[in-house]
């Protein structure tokens, strides 16, 4: 499995041979990345926050994996997308994406819509993908990877999360002040008990800018043995 980070909250997965790509927003500092280049299998929407969806339009066509509200939202203000079984999915849920196995769960944020007449998202959520259909089992050979959203802290990443999906890797929020900053990222990563946590959605806009140390600091404090992997914009790490 390979995951790029093309800054703030955006992400393109590769599972074998299935290209996804996790809240598209490419108008941020840390990506030289023209959004076209890229065409995903599939679009993976955490919650319909515009820093979340700004470039949803560059890929009509292209299945589109979110809230039965917030795909019912982007075919009418964005094109024509094909959704998974011809609709959303939500929370609790695991589909099918290829090579890659997506489950929905939930995050705790907000995901009103920005629009003239205001509108919801549903639930806003955060995506756990695997090369393999989580079960009860324990599946030592699978790799997973999981994308919070705009959490904060909550327990189901220690209850839930963490023990019955099992992510290897977490992209993470740090930036504070709309999500989880530093301290609390940190929390989160040790009760996921992941081997490798990436820092996410910090420095898009001034009142989310941090420095990734502290968050390195910060995991190191929990005692948790997870390599931190402060990426460059654009730049990959492989599972």
């Amino acid at each position: 499995m390979q995951l790029t980070w093309y800054g703030h909250s955006t992400w393109h997965v590769t599972v074998d041979g299935t290209d996804l790509l996790i809240d598209p927003f490419f108008d941020n500092p840390k990506t030289d990345t023209d959004p076209e280049e890229l065409d995903p299998d599939y679009l993976l929407l955490t919650h319909g926050h515009a820093d979340h969806i700004g470039d949803v339009d560059r890929y009509e066509g292209t299945t589109l994996v979110a809230t039965p509200e917030l795909v019912e939202y982007c075919r009418d203000d964005f094109g024509d997308y094909d959704a998974v079984g011809g609709m959303g999915m939500n929370l609790g849920g695991t589909v099918e994406c290829g090579d890659a196995s997506v489950t929905m769960h939930r995050a705790d944020h907000t995901n009103g819509i920005e629009t003239t007449y205001g509108t919801s998202g549903g639930m806003p959520a955060g995506f756990v993908i695997s090369d393999t259909k989580p079960t009860q089992v324990s599946d030592t050979e699978s790799t997973t990877f999981y994308h919070a959203g705009d959490t904060s802290l909550m327990t189901e990443m220690r209850d839930v999360i963490g023990p019955f999906l099992e992510p290897a890797a977490a992209a993470l929020p740090v930036g504070d002040h709309f999500t989880m900053g530093p301290a609390q990222a940190a929390v989160a990563a040790d009760w996921l008990d992941v081997d490798h946590v990436l820092p996410m959605h910090y420095d898009t806009f001034p009142p989310i800018e941090i420095d990734p140390e502290d968050f390195v600091r910060e995991v190191r404090a929990t005692g948790s043995d997870a390599e931190v992997h402060v990426l460059d914009g654009d730049e990959s790490v492989e599972l």
